[in-house]
């Protein structure tokens, strides 16, 4: 079942859908190793046998598991919420260590909704020209969709290669979605040695990996066993017309 991404998220992938849903193999085990928004999962039209989104991030996973399993407390937790700068700021600021997985849950939507360009570092509040605000009392028809969706769906809270290793088989298909390389915003560290050991995977894997990375001579020269397709995106973390431009993305797959 086709839905939207529940969170804006830095390098999301929308708008690139189309292109990767054609270059998905065949598969009965789908696998996106570094979900973030997770917009192929929740945007293409056909669901797999057996689905797995998995992320290091360990809020988001938490964010997952909760509209999974508990979304009407969720949703009722946005009652008396305003959109505000103020709010914003001391969610932003509040301690989470004694919050209940939902309090949890509530906190990092609410800033992954409302901070510039879904950065989940260094955020600040978003404002824009050309869109309203994101409406708290009606986002359950989403939440929803996502929930129906994440139905089944096995969330997990790991490395990306140990996840890799974990459902690897022939018939299992990966999605690779890693923080662009030599891109601040994303929150970790994420060394040129981690390509290169996902590269090495590739190589030697049962499965089938597609990544999807942007282009950048180091990328290339990592991953030129592979096959390489190229495809233009507008990046959209940025203020001025020149970090909006078109850049290219790579797609490359090892089958």
């Amino acid at each position: 079942m086709k839905t939207n991404p529940i969170v804006p998220w830095m390098g999301g992938k929308r708008r690139l859908v189309s292109q990767l849903v054609k270059k998905m193999p065949e598969h009965q085990c789908y696998v996106e190793l570094f979900a973030g928004g997770a917009a192929l999962f929740f945007m293409r039209e056909e669901a797999s046998k057996v689905e797995v989104i998995n992320d290091f991030n360990g809020e988001l996973v938490n964010l997952y598991r909760v509209v999974q399993n508990h979304l009407e407390e969720f949703i009722r937790q946005f009652k008396w919420a305003l959109v505000s700068r103020q709010m914003f700021d001391w969610l932003k600021n509040a301690s989470t260590d004694l919050m209940t997985d939902i309090q949890r849950a509530t906190r990092f939507y609410y800033l992954q909704q409302l901070a510039f360009g879904g950065k989940t570092s260094g955020q600040s509040f978003g404002t824009a020209t050309t869109a309203r605000p994101i409406n708290l009392l009606r986002i359950e028809e989403q939440l929803s969709e996502a929930h129906l969706r994440l139905s089944g769906v096995t969330v997990e809270h790991l490395e990306w290669d140990k996840c890799l290793l974990k459902y690897d088989r022939p018939h299992t298909f990966f999605y690779a979605d890693p923080p662009y390389w030599k891109l601040a915003g994303y929150g970790v560290d994420f060394g040129i040695e981690q390509y290169e050991k996902l590269a090495e995977l590739m190589q030697t894997c049962q499965g089938k990996v597609m990544l999807s990375i942007n282009d950048h001579p180091d990328i290339r020269a990592i991953y030129k066993d592979f096959n390489i397709d190229e495809t233009k995106l507008s990046y959209t973390v940025g203020r001025n017309t020149k970090s909006r431009e078109k850049k290219q993305e790579l797609i490359i797959t090892n089958y």
